[in-house]
């Protein structure tokens, strides 16, 4: 499965590697791809993991994160 997320506060590649890193963190978490232009992260994942287990993720490691869902 595949989550992105919004994600905010970075302003530096050292953001983007304490970013991943957390997301990497999460068990069941495969990759995570972190695009500092963009503000954004895409998550591969086991199916069982829940967004907000990411957002936490990201939350913790001290940046603000919310799901981008697409609309129909």
């Amino acid at each position: 499965m595949k989550t992105e997320l919004k994600v905010t506060g970075m302003n530096c590649g050292a953001c983007v590697s304490h970013v991943t890193k957390a997301l990497q963190g999460v068990a069941g978490v495969q990759s995570a791809n972190v695009d500092l232009a963009a503000g954004r992260a895409q998550v591969e994942h086991q199916s069982g993991i829940e967004p907000q287990a990411l957002i936490e993720a990201v939350t913790e490691a001290g940046f603000g994160a919310q799901e981008i869902t697409e609309s129909a």
